[in-house]
């Protein structure tokens, strides 16, 4: 059974800093390319950040220079570590899975990041 596990949100004020984790399950991590998205209310689901198989990474302008994505295959693991957050950075956080040319893709559940005073 495919698993997404999203942990580490929560309430931080504007400059502050959370890491994002995402335990994975049920299949083999390092055969995919892994991202983060998120959905702020009201809005479409955006790209933050992805990692490749090979560790290559992509983020949206909005969170580059403030957002780092990396990976720990061994752990079965991605990670997201934003720092000097802003309230615009308030939103649902989502863990993906992809494979390149499989047509597979699997999410998580869901973590909320609040950035507010």
């Amino acid at each position: 059974q495919v698993q997404l596990v999203e942990s580490g949100g929560g309430l931080v004020q504007p400059g502050g800093s959370l890491r994002l984790s995402c335990a994975a399950s049920g299949f083999t991590f390092s055969f995919y390319a892994m991202g983060w998205y998120r959905q702020a209310p009201g809005k479409e689901r955006d790209l933050v950040g992805t990692i490749s198989r090979g560790g290559n990474k992509n983020y949206a302008d909005s969170v580059k220079g403030r957002f780092t994505i990396s990976r720990d295959n061994a752990k079965n693991t991605v990670y997201l570590q934003m720092n000097s957050l802003k309230p615009e950075d308030t939103a649902v956080y989502y863990c993906n899975a992809q494979r390149p040319g499989f047509g597979i893709n699997y999410w998580g559940q869901g973590t909320q990041v609040t950035v507010s005073s």
